[in-house]
């Protein structure tokens, strides 16, 4: 692959590539050719642009600089990103590399093309008459940033994570036949501001790109389907509680039959009997929580034996079956005085910082063998741990994870300094918990998900406030992982452990009287004066 990067600083770099779904029963693959037309001006909506044919064209998934859209660089390009003198060209240090011929940026990479604003992608698909009166999704994975979608000429919503997948219910509109999906995505902090160095959205790590950079396809449903399962597993009561969402489309109640079948990931043999349990589901929406007991032989997951099993859900009416297949791990990640404890025993994480610099793309991969590769070099250099700074990775990286053995601390996409702040009444205040809430309820039941934190060092007068409310809702509503506020601060009661600074060998800002500068390097360091104070586990990155 060609890097649509140029490099001025010397950077050591990984390749990855994403890969986009194979076709499937009951999905439509969206990936390939789209048409394209950039919005700088802001005026497709006012002007309808839905309801034309854009003539430029762009391969999703992908980003605009990978499709050599968007403007050339230069000393005017509008960058996401505060750490850098922005006078810089002005500076006689720099003079020597400024040329008339070629643009160098000597902050972070610089990408051929870059573009910050709306773009419009549009395709015309065609629904076939098995399709009639089912439950049709659209699966945007990995969007940057905010989409809004038409059918036709209607209006489908918008949608605005950034962790997980944009999905639109388009059950109604999609009719058998053809019809034009046109989205709009836009990269712009308008509605919410996370942080211009937030690494969710920054141009100094992944870049702040524009596309839809994972898997694009509609998914067909029967009326009556699994929205969404949450797993608890018990380790020693050896038994999971299954929580079930189930959507119900029809007209009528409907009498069904659940089945749980849980089958270790290393055999096709089960040896654990299946459950069955017998409901009736009324219209619209039903939670049904279920226990089932995992028998004698469960095997635990971790960093050593990281054992998986798959959960088989089947719903089943006389109409219609529903199949949804979940993978998860028996293990419980929790304090145990100032130390973590996976299953009961101590848990020393040894970590690295993964700040979204993938520079061959200028976004993360979204394919599971490219997590691998970047776990294996973590374990490999004797890590077990990566933290996510400010940004939470895609499926492929819990994916990968899970089946190697890592422990994550994930972000809820933001850094709220530098232009932002929380628990001041900013519209980043809901969007956090609606960001957070989205994260789990994907990603929440891979055993790798052990840490979550709202971000990164945040600004605001009403922080503690916040984040200590923020804490204690999820403490209260998920135990499948451990919480803190912010990491690097603030440091408050409510945390369960702490991502405080003191305890490392390089300080910002310390040059060479930092201590792996000063000191000569060794083994044993001993950080308990920096940290017996607060009496509970500390990961400093």
């Amino acid at each position: 692959m060609k890097s649509i990067f140029k490099y001025f600083l010397f950077l050591t770099m990984l390749q990855f590539v994403s890969s986009c779904s194979q076709q499937a029963p009951d999905q439509i693959d969206l990936s390939g050719e789209w048409n394209f037309k950039m919005d700088p001006q802001d005026q497709g909506v006012s002007q309808k642009w839905f309801e034309s044919d854009f003539l430029e064209r762009v391969h999703l998934p992908g980003s605009m600089t990978e499709n050599s859209k968007g403007n050339p660089v230069g000393y005017h390009t509008k960058w996401t990103g505060a750490f850098r003198n922005k006078k810089w060209y002005e500076d006689k240090n720099y003079k020597p590399y400024i040329s008339k011929d070629e643009f160098l940026f000597p902050f972070w990479l610089i990408p051929e093309r870059h573009y910050q604003g709306a773009a419009w992608y549009s395709k015309t698909v065609n629904i076939p008459e098995s399709w009639s009166k089912k439950h049709i999704e659209l699966y945007l994975e990995r969007c940057h940033w905010e989409t809004l979608v038409w059918i036709d000429d209607q209006p489908a919503g918008m949608q605005n994570t950034l962790g997980t997948a944009h999905r639109y219910d388009l059950s109604k509109a999609l009719t058998p036949g053809k019809h034009l999906i046109t989205i709009r995505v836009d990269n712009r902090m308008k509605a919410v501001d996370v942080g211009q160095d937030s690494h969710s959205v920054s141009d100094h790590t992944q870049s702040n790109w524009n596309g839809i950079a994972g898997e694009i396809k509609l998914i067909k449903k029967d009326p009556l389907f699994i929205k969404n399962v949450r797993i608890f597993p018990d380790i020693k009561k050896k038994k999971i509680r299954v929580e079930l969402d189930l959507q119900n489309l029809s007209e009528k109640k409907e009498k069904a039959e659940i089945t749980l079948q849980a089958i270790p990931s290393d055999t096709n043999d089960p040896h654990i009997s299946p459950f069955k349990e017998n409901i009736t589901i009324d219209q619209d929406q039903k939670n049904v929580v279920l226990e089932y007991a995992m028998g004698e032989r469960i095997k635990l997951w971790d960093e050593f034996h990281p054992n998986l099993y798959k959960l088989r859900i089947t719903i089943k009416t006389k109409h219609s079956t529903d199949l949804k297949e979940v993978s998860f791990g028996m293990r419980e990640f929790k304090i145990k005085g100032t130390n973590f404890a996976i299953n009961e025993r101590p848990v020393f994480l040894r970590g690295t910082l993964e700040c979204a610099i993938f520079p061959k793309t200028g976004y993360p991969a979204t394919d599971v063998n490219s997590w691998k590769r970047i776990i294996k070099i973590c374990k490999a250099h004797g890590l077990n741990h990566i933290r996510f700074h400010s940004w939470c990775p895609p499926e492929a990286a819990f994916k990968a994870a899970d089946e190697l053995g890592f422990y994550y601390q994930v972000e809820c996409s933001s850094w709220a300094n530098s232009t932002s702040s929380i628990g001041d009444g900013k519209p980043i205040d809901e969007w956090l918990y609606k960001e957070s809430k989205q994260i789990v309820n994907d990603y929440g039941n891979h055993p790798s998900f052990c840490l979550m934190a709202y971000g990164n060092e945040p600004a605001g007068k009403h922080q503690k406030e916040y984040l200590g409310k923020f804490v204690n809702f999820w403490k209260s509503k998920d135990n499948r992982r451990v919480y803190t506020g912010g990491a690097g601060w603030p440091v408050i009661p409510e945390n369960q452990y702490l991502n405080i600074h003191a305890p490392r060998i390089q300080g910002w800002g310390e040059g060479l009287r930092s201590v792996i500068n000063a000191q000569a390097p060794k083994t044993n360091y001993d950080w308990s004066d920096k940290i017996k104070m607060y009496n509970k586990p500390v990961v400093s990155h």
